[in-house]
């Protein structure tokens, strides 16, 4: 991204705008380098006009939710991160179907939802994502993946200038974790059709995510999994496989717990992380013929992975 791309959005932006902020902190992997320009989304003013100003200038463009599935270099982001703030982070139940706002949490969709007597969400519970970044990546786990629920989402397209647009679940082209939301495109908030649940039983089907995933999962500093499982077939299998539990370089290592987690040290370096990540995949394609897709998205200079 050039510097006068990146001079002429921090003038149109103004005060609104914070220069050089770390924003690897901001993601699950806490490692990692500040972005050129940082933005925190207050309200519907402020995103209109962060819009205006990726139109006009062209400037790159992340948005980061909860940073659960990026991986920021050390030399960090040359170019405009954006976070939606807690005005985005609403919920409101309609009968059986719930519109939450693109910054809650889905831990919390999950909990709320269940309180309230609706199932459909629980298994959410273990995703430490946002729901704006679980529409855009069909975010998925035992068994259910976000398209199964979804009804529709609010998209606000920067690079039209904060044009605004409802797009069903039927038009976003959702496959295994992808969908066709883009890098440009913000989910302001979507739309669920949920069933009438038991609460307790709800609470009991979460409760049972939420400790499958502390006996079979590290915590630490880490994105979840790394690679998304082949057809017909597991990533982790595959990497454990190769005898790659526990490699390491540097700062960054795959966790001896759960091989598709690879893990980075308190004050450890994102390129490390990265490197090890390579290594894994050139290992598995040589000893299985794989060749492993990466689920984490690479955030560098030189623009988005």
């Amino acid at each position: 991204m050039s510097a006068e791309a990146v001079a002429a959005a921090a003038r149109l932006l103004g005060e609104v705008a914070e220069k050089e902020v770390a924003i690897g902190p901001m993601t699950t992997y806490r490692v990692g380098g500040p972005a050129a320009l940082f933005v925190e989304v207050t309200d519907e003013a402020v995103l209109a006009k962060v819009a205006g100003a990726v139109a006009a200038t062209g400037i790159a463009v992340l948005v980061i939710g909860k940073g659960s599935n990026l991986l920021v270099a050390d030399a960090g982001f040359d170019g405009l991160c954006l976070r939606l703030g807690e005005a985005f982070s609403s919920l409101r139940i309609e009968g059986g179907e719930v519109v939450a706002g693109g910054a809650l949490a889905y831990p919390v969709l999950a909990r709320r939802t269940a309180a309230a007597g609706l199932s459909g969400m629980e298994w959410a519970v273990g995703i430490p994502g946002s729901v704006g970044g679980a529409v855009r990546m069909n975010a998925g786990g035992h068994g259910a993946e976000t398209r199964e629920t979804l009804v529709s989402a609010e998209l606000v397209s920067l690079r039209q200038g904060g044009g605004r647009r409802t797009a069903l679940a039927a038009e976003l082209g959702f496959s295994y974790r992808h969908s066709a939301v883009g890098p440009n495109d913000v989910v302001v908030s979507a739309r669920f059709a949920l069933s009438p649940g038991d609460p307790a039983a709800a609470s009991a089907r979460i409760a049972e995510i939420v400790r499958w995933r502390r006996e079979n999962q590290p915590g630490g500093q880490n994105a979840g999994s790394v690679f998304t499982n082949p057809p017909g077939d597991s990533a982790g299998r595959l990497v454990e496989a190769a005898g790659l539990k526990g490699f390491r370089i540097g700062t960054a290592a795959v966790s001896d717990k759960h091989a598709n987690f690879i893990q980075a040290d308190p004050g450890g370096s994102a390129d490390d992380v990265r490197r090890v990540i390579e290594a894994v995949r050139e290992k598995v394609a040589a000893s299985t013929g794989v060749a492993l897709e990466v689920e984490v998205r690479w955030i560098g200079p030189e623009g988005l992975g």
